[in-house]
């Protein structure tokens, strides 16, 4: 009696290759426009450390009536003009092609806010050399510039897809935005030098600034690798460091008033400097180890890429006569029912035992199930590694609530945050959470006496 062949089944459909090798293909194009946004955010650091540079220069030239940094002033705007030019080319380069846009709006939109602050930078330096500006509203309009550049960073770090690099952004973030303090302190002790005294208001932005550093550092030193917060750590116990710290002594004693020598500010900006520049290093150093990363990424991507490939041509040919292949409708370890609970062991085979003869089918539903365990992980690491940029967020916004109900200044309202976390021993975070949800809720209840009348 001749026995009819086993049916043969086909381990999985050409659209179900396909589909996996399109998940590959995805995760390749992502990571390759990430490797781009990285070389976008290296030119926008060469370009705010420029500017912060030229935002100091130019507060001892206005504060001192034109009598000093003249000169160093030109060279700074030189140098700023360069980066500026560097990083616009990249940005044309990478987005302005006839080539299908695939940049994330959020992020092109932050880029073309600060593109339009820079196209009126020519403006603002004709506004110094003229002296019709103040060194106060000189360092706001730079600053606000250097603001917008820094959100182009921490958008980068938002819309990142892949947690190292995320850590790595959000690690570069707060360091420039620490280094974006030290020169707004650089900025405002140049302005108190240059004009030969301090009051007791300019002393405390100054001691504001100097908390905002360490906050940002601080999280700087959660997100970034041994190496980097070694570096921190020895630029805290440099020279420039001490020196800066005797200095920063040296102005508490003047919150007075008391007159001192002009010529300090040229002391000062060079001490401040060299602080900031020892920091620029560190950043170089994140920005270079963020590249390497991000081609990494790409790098491995591709080698999975070409491995399933060949996977799936050793597989083309092969065949399972099981009628019970190990797919996702008979893996027991995928759920199930609701009710579904651990099954008696009686009842049935263990995942080894149902797939001894199924090698073929046992090796390409593993290759299926590794690049859905890899997605899965990667978002449980993501998720993680954007908790900054969320609590990031959420004080900007409870320092808003704070600034508008209270009528403070951005400094003020961050201090007010900062003692009641103190107070409640918590972080600045989670009462930033509890400041939103009520402003929220508040805003959903209708007002029994109409608008508030401010």
């Amino acid at each position: 009696m001749l026995h009819e062949p086993e049916p043969t089944i086909a381990l999985c459909s050409d659209a179900t290759k396909r589909f996996l090798l399109a998940a590959k293909v995805a995760e390749i194009t992502v990571l390759e426009q990430l490797s781009s946004n990285c070389r976008i955010v290296i030119a926008v650091r060469e370009l705010i450390h420029e500017l912060q540079k030229e935002r100091g220069a130019s507060n001892i030239f206005l504060a001192s009536k034109g009598e000093r940094y003249g000169r160093e002033r030109m060279q700074y705007v030189t140098a700023s003009e360069q980066a500026e030019s560097m990083l616009k080319s990249q940005l044309k380069a990478l987005y302005l092609t006839d080539e299908i846009i695939t940049g994330n709006p959020r992020l092109l939109s932050s880029i073309t806010l600060a593109m339009q602050a820079t196209d009126y930078l020519p403006r603002l330096r004709e506004q110094v050399s003229k002296q019709q500006l103040t060194p106060l509203e000189s360092t706001r309009a730079y600053s606000r510039l250097v603001a917008s550049l820094l959100t182009v960073i921490f958008e980068a770090a938002d819309i990142a897809s892949d947690p190292t690099i995320t850590r790595l952004l959000v690690a570069l973030f707060n360091f420039m935005q620490a280094k974006e303090y030290a020169g707004q302190e650089r900025a405002w002790g140049a302005i108190g030098f240059a004009e030969t005294h301090f009051d007791a208001r300019l002393c405390e932005k100054l001691t504001a600034l100097q908390q905002a550093q360490d906050q940002h550092f601080s999280i700087f030193s959660e997100f970034s690798c041994e190496p980097h917060k070694d570096a921190l750590d020895a630029l805290n116990k440099s020279p420039a460091t001490i020196n800066i710290t005797q200095l920063r002594n040296m102005i508490a004693q003047l919150s007075d008033g008391s007159p001192i020598a002009g010529e300090i500010s040229e002391v000062w900006f060079d001490v401040a400097t060299r602080r900031i520049d020892a920091m620029q290093t560190i950043e170089v150093a994140l920005t270079e180890a963020l590249t390497q990363q991000a081609n990494n990424k790409v790098a491995e991507a591709k080698h999975e890429m070409a491995n399933h490939q060949q996977l799936l041509t050793r597989f083309n040919d092969e065949h399972a006569t099981d009628g019970s292949p190990l797919t996702l409708l008979f893996d027991p370890s995928m759920p199930g029912l609701a009710e579904d609970t651990k099954e008696d062991e009686n009842k049935t085979l263990s995942l080894s035992e149902q797939t001894k003869t199924l090698s073929a089918h046992r090796s390409f539903y593993d290759l299926l199930r590794s690049q859905a365990q890899h997605i899965e992980d990667m978002g449980r690491e993501l998720e993680e590694a954007k908790r900054a940029i969320q609590d990031q967020k959420l004080i900007s916004r409870a320092k808003l609530v704070v600034m508008e109900q209270f009528e403070l200044s951005e400094n003020t309202a961050y201090r007010r945050l900062q003692k009641q976390a103190m107070s409640e021993n918590t972080t600045i975070a989670a009462i930033a959470a509890k400041i939103v949800n009520i402003a929220a809720k508040s805003a959903q209840r209708p007002s029994a006496n109409g608008p508030r009348k401010r």
